[in-house]
């Protein structure tokens, strides 16, 4: 486990870097408040430090109050060596931010025990954020496609409406439907049911870059938003997710179960007098239109496209 040692004395860090080191710890050292700072802030430093109350620059407290200031969510555990023994003192120190204190000369006893109650709060301060994290991708997270859930695809939809107002670049809107989806769940089950919802969430996940965005938009409809993506361009992917899906057949025991979509897709320009609401209703009303044609085909709302204006496309020619 990686430590800071703080203190302007140069024989006092020998010693007890060479103690630590025994100890099985990774040292790293600063001779001044404004060092062991420094090296604390870093996004790979230590979460145990060891530092000297009195030290050039920024005492011990001080650096112990800079360090709670900023807030940080991966705790650093301090230890402040002094050689103050007032009540008065300690209680400022601690005060100040520090958890503990060893007084000078320090006992390697006493030193070694306070440091094992340090790494034992920063695991326990590493499980929670951990812990804290998988909360938060689970409450993000649709549990079944392992997708954006809803309320996240639309509060990434909104994020992607502001960057296009601000930047000009278009931003591609698809809205995805299952052609017939009831069907499966009444006369298979809803185990053939979340079958095909994972295979249709893979095959549009797959269809997509990276930074695009992908989400269960509820029930069997998907929303995936594509960035600094043209009308031609966001026809293209609908079409390839389209053809994914219905060229794979879903295998459910000894069956296999010929899956469908529809596609609605729509483009928001820069500058256009649109909101992420109209944007998706656009998207959505071209789902509506696709479904409405027969199914298992793409059409676009006509909305920012420059293609003609309610294009249709039923997987028969190029896009």
């Amino acid at each position: 486990m990686k430590i800071l040692l703080a203190d302007d004395d140069r024989v006092t860090r020998r010693l007890m870097e060479s103690q630590l080191r025994r100890w099985g710890y990774k040292v790293m050292e600063a001779e001044d408040g404004e060092g062991a700072l420094d090296i604390l802030a870093r996004p790979d430093g230590p979460r145990l430090a060891v530092l000297d109350w009195m030290m050039p620059k920024l005492d011990g407290a001080e650096v112990c109050r800079r360090l709670r200031a900023v807030g940080r969510e991966d705790y650093v555990y301090v230890i402040l060596l002094t050689s103050k023994n007032r009540k008065e003192d300690l209680a400022a120190g601690l005060e100040a931010g520090a958890d503990d204190y060893v007084a000078k000369p320090f006992d390697h006893v006493e030193l070694r025990a306070r440091l094992r109650v340090g790494e034992r709060m920063v695991g326990f301060s590493q499980g929670l954020l951990s812990a804290n994290a998988m909360l938060r991708t689970l409450a993000l997270t649709d549990e079944l496609t392992g997708l954006l859930n809803h309320g996240a695809i639309l509060a990434r939809l909104r994020e992607e409406h502001a960057r296009t107002s601000r930047t000009g670049l278009p931003l591609g809107v698809l809205m995805v439907d299952i052609d017939h989806f009831k069907a499966v769940n009444d006369s298979l089950g809803h185990a053939a049911g979340d079958l095909v919802l994972k295979r249709v969430a893979g095959a549009i996940r797959a269809a997509c870059r990276p930074y695009d965005v992908v989400g269960r938009y509820g029930g069997e409809e998907f929303l995936v938003l594509m960035p600094v993506t043209d009308g031609s361009h966001a026809l293209a992917v609908a079409e390839r997710i389209r053809d994914s899906v219905a060229s794979a057949p879903v295998s459910e025991g000894d069956r296999e179960l010929r899956v469908t979509i529809s596609l609605g897709v729509s483009v928001l320009r820069g500058g256009a007098p649109s909101s992420p609401e109209g944007v998706l209703e656009a998207a959505d009303r071209a789902l509506y239109k696709a479904k409405n044609a027969g199914r298992d085909r793409v059409c676009s709302s006509g909305l920012d496209l420059h293609e003609a204006p309610d294009a249709g496309y039923d997987g028969s020619g190029p896009v």
